[in-house]
């Protein structure tokens, strides 16, 4: 069996670091906040060189609160890509505000900022949310122009695409640091995983980070005293311990990721099968860090008939997203309707993530593309 993702292999790699962290952080007996928190928020602030870090419960909860944070008022429109996870849109809706959805660009699947322009030019609109799907970072420099422009504020969903690069003005800079605040996700599957829900809100703004460390201890900067009614969404120490042991090799884990992207292209160039892949280009900056390795195909009909044989030959495969948010029986009441964001909509037939994690091995690679080829 080929597994679209085994954190058994990378545990195996950790184990003793990760039970010895385990039982330090138990025999200490602080397990909420404290300590290893913190060690783990200065250690993210460095490898991101960013001001702040606030540990919160896992990535939604990270979305909500820094949205919050942003002072969103009711009604508010955000702006935000319906190809991307539920959490991204629900923060909006949770914090009162309106979902506006742009279509994303059909080759990179991130939000297409050509269309926000359009909006931006003709309606004033305080907030957006990219996504930086699958790893790839949205255009910095895009996003730059529109928060000069525009005075568009910019909360970066960086969830899946920790350590990601982006350049603007002959800056380079990681995902999730770029705009007024940004977030992460931890979840197990994550680049950078825990082994529960965990999450971040980073920012370089002293007052934006003020407001999320209060939001997510209930709204209180001293206990039992609350200025507003915030969250119970604390990091807790035990996942903070296992994460500032992985970030360490986070870096390395990223460029095994690369590679295996980069031997995926080389295979279906060599044998021209009829799908569409990442090309990948070097950039001097990692821009796309696979999170998921997504494919695409002509039509629903080959979509369907590639996953059903690989899952018969016990490799695992994913369907992000089956269904755009605009489309999502929740959202109905924002006038959406089939038809209006066609390259979403059809992402969402036709695309396919295969396996990827860092211990994947040429052999399974190479057996997964022979597998695919034996459907054409």
């Amino acid at each position: 069996m080929i597994p679209l993702f085994d954190l058994t292999r990378q545990y195996n790699q950790l184990r003793n670091d990760v039970l010895r962290t385990v039982d330090e952080v138990l025999s200490d007996g602080q397990v909420i906040l404290g300590p290893k928190v913190e060690k783990f928020e200065n250690a993210l602030c460095n490898y991101l060189n960013i001001k702040h870090t606030i540990g919160v419960a896992n990535g939604s909860d990270a979305l909500v609160i820094a949205l919050q944070s942003l002072g969103i008022e009711k009604g508010e429109k955000v702006i935000t890509t319906p190809y991307t996870f539920f959490a991204t849109a629900s923060c909006i809706v949770r914090n009162g505000g309106t979902p506006v959805f742009i279509d994303v660009d059909p080759d990179t699947y991130n939000i297409d900022l050509n269309q926000v322009e359009r909006l931006l030019k003709n309606e004033k609109i305080r907030v957006m949310i990219p996504v930086h799907l699958f790893g790839q970072t949205v255009s910095l420099e895009d996003l730059l122009f529109l928060k000069e422009k525009f005075g568009v504020k910019i909360l970066e969903d960086a969830a899946q695409s920790i350590g990601s690069e982006g350049k603007a003005q002959n800056k380079v800079s990681k995902s999730g640091t770029f705009g007024d605040i940004g977030i992460f996700s931890f979840f197990p599957t994550k680049n950078l995983g825990a082994y529960g829900d965990a999450g971040a809100i980073v920012t370089n703004d002293d007052t934006l980070a003020e407001k999320a460390r209060s939001l997510r201890q209930h709204g209180s900067k001293e206990k039992y005293f609350h200025e507003t009614v915030g969250y119970n969404s604390r990091l807790d120490a035990l996942q903070a311990a296992i994460l500032s042991i992985k970030i360490k090799y986070l870096d390395q884990w990223i460029e095994k990721r690369i590679e295996i992207a980069k031997l995926y292209q080389s295979l279906f160039e060599k044998y021209a099968l009829p799908l569409k892949y990442t090309k990948f280009q070097d950039k001097g900056y990692r821009y796309h860090v696979f999170h998921q390795y997504v494919v695409e195909f002509r039509n629903n009909a080959e979509r369907e008939m590639v996953k059903k044989h690989l899952n018969e030959s016990k490799i695992g495969t994913a369907i992000y997203y089956p269904l755009p948010l605009h489309l999502q029986k929740c959202f109905k009441e924002y006038g959406y309707e089939e038809g209006d964001l066609p390259v979403s909509e059809k992402l969402s037939k036709t695309t396919l993530a295969l396996p990827m994690f860092p211990e994947l091995t040429n052999d399974e690679i190479e057996q997964v593309v022979n597998t695919i080829r034996e459907v054409f």
